[in-house]
Formats: C-alpha cells, structure tokens, sequence
C-alpha cells in the first residue's frame, strides 16, 4: 500500500512524462508534493523504486520510467480496487514516441561550450556529436560542452556534454540554456521571481543571478548528460 505522499509522487512523474517525456526535477518533485527539503523527496523514490513502481533508468541525467499505477476505482461498474492493488501501464499508442534501441547512435550539432558559472559566449559550430539514441527523447537536440563547477550539486561536471532539447519555454525548477543579453549563454535552473527571472546555480559557492524577462531567452532544455573517461 502506497502512502498518500507516494501515491502524489508517482501520479506526478507519471503526468509529467506524459506530457514531454521527461521527468520532474527533485525541485519540482519537492515543490509539487510541498516538502521542506529535497531528501524527502529522495526517500520517496526510494519507496518507490523499491515497490517496483518506478525504476532509474542508467546514464540519463533524471530520469525515472513508472512501471506501474495504482489501480483506479472502476466508478461505471461499481467495482472498487483494494487498496494496495497495482496495474501495469497501459501499452504505448502507435502515437507515443518510445526510447530508441540503446546501441542505435544519433549524431547531433556540438555548439561549442556552455558556463556552469558566469555567462560566457555559446559559440555556434559545424561539429557534430555522436550520441546513443537511448538518451534522447522526443523533439530536436544540440550539444554544448560543460565550462564550470556551478551545477555539480546537479551531477553536471566541468567537460560533460550536456544534451539539450531545443525549446523557448521552461517551467519553474528546470535546467535550462539561457541566453543573456543575446550573446551569452548560461546552464542553471530556471525560475520566475515576481517580475525578474532567476538562474539559480548548484553550488552553494555561487549566487543566484537575476535579470528582467526581456534579458534572458530560454534556448532549450536539458534532457540528459553524456559523459566520457
């Protein structure tokens, strides 16, 4: 049996994926379900992981797949599920966009490098970065190489290859690309603060940098990390 708080934990993963096909942050996670702290949400997925209803899927920067749901109450023939019961998930229409194989390559533009830290120029290349397919989910996608130490607390380290899905929207709690001024271009969080727009680092040795709306242009989303030894 899932606790109330697990129950809203998987229900939203669930809608998230369904809506993008990616999952939350631990930041939307904790704002989402009102939680003090981002542990309570690491025990959560814990939970969940264990119970068989999520699981981690390797080598992608925050990614959860649900399993399975817990069962609804069929209202139209009266039949009530036992609390505790759980249902797989419905198989994926032919309109759903499903993972590709893991050793199927994908090569996509590499655009120069990208701060961690302060802003520095994303300079624009004719590179191209092979990348496993697996890591990829729907839409169009560049590369930019990590320059900085601001969102180690992210698992985003100085030489990654941060795979970014190409977008001029955010939601409160993602990692974006944000272009400031028109010619600098910064990894952070993003986040609305009354009329200002924040970019938050995850590196309690760096700041949070604020700029009216107008200044920052989201270029895109992070949707996952390839990292190489």
């Amino acid at each position: 049996m899932l606790t109330k708080k697990q129950h809203e934990l998987l229900c939203f993963i669930a809608e998230r994926l369904g809506e993008d096909g990616i999952s939350p942050s631990f930041e939307e996670m904790k704002e989402a379900l009102d939680l003090k702290s981002k542990s309570g949400v690491h025990r959560l997925i814990e939970a969940l992981v264990e119970r068989g209803f999520i699981r981690r899927l390797p080598n992608r920067a925050r990614a959860l797949e649900v399993l399975k749901m817990p069962e609804r109450v069929d209202a139209k023939r009266g039949k009530a599920a036992k609390r505790g019961d759980v249902a797989p998930l419905s198989p994926p229409s032919a309109t759903q966009r499903m993972p590709e194989p893991a050793n199927d390559v994908i090569e996509i533009p590499l655009h120069g490098r990208i701060a961690a830290g302060v802003p520095i120029e994303a300079m624009e290349g004719s590179q191209m970065l092979p990348v496993p397919a697996a890591l990829l989910g729907s839409g169009e996608h560049y590369a930019l190489e990590v320059s900085g130490d601001s969102m180690v607390e992210a698992g985003i380290l100085d030489g990654d290859y941060a795979l970014i899905r190409k977008t001029e929207s955010a939601r409160d709690g993602e990692i974006v690309v944000a272009l400031i001024d028109g010619h600098d271009a910064t990894l952070k969080y993003f986040r609305r603060e009354g009329a200002m727009v924040r970019l938050d680092p995850a590196n309690r040795s760096y700041d949070p940098q604020r700029y009216r709306p107008d200044q920052v242009q989201v270029q895109g989303r992070l949707s996952g990390l390839l990292r190489r030894y």
